[in-house]
């Protein structure tokens, strides 16, 4: 069964011209909003490239470092696919938090300023 869409709002809302586009784009507060999001998420996508091509390079050019056996047949590069897992799942949950408390808000408050609500 499909949930049912709230009706659409009795109120019109204005839309935004391309100038006031342009104007909350060059504000302080965006690039402050633009800024929060690049500090974080470029360097742990870099981060996580090089973790990745390092797995990718450890095991295609040093095989015996990642056949060594740590403990019954749990061998290095098995234990090294797995922490990729792990470091996805983490990075997604980090960026979650970091989003939450970082950048929605001053999102949601460019969006009201932008919508006529503020």
């Amino acid at each position: 069964m499909a949930a049912e869409a709230p009706p659409p709002s009795a109120e019109q809302h204005e839309l935004p011209t391309p100038e006031e586009f342009t104007e909350v784009q060059e504000s302080a507060e965006f690039g402050e909003l633009r800024r929060s999001y690049r500090s974080f998420a470029f360097p742990l996508t870099v981060g996580f490239i090089v973790w990745y091509l390092l797995y990718v390079l450890l095991s295609n050019y040093a095989g015996g470092f990642m056949g060594a056996r740590l403990f019954g047949n749990i061998n290095v590069a098995f234990v090294f696919g797995v922490l990729q897992f792990v470091t996805t799942f983490l990075i997604a949950w980090w960026y979650s938090r970091h989003a939450a408390t970082h950048l929605d808000p001053k999102a949601e408050a460019i969006k009201t300023r932008m919508e006529g609500g503020a």
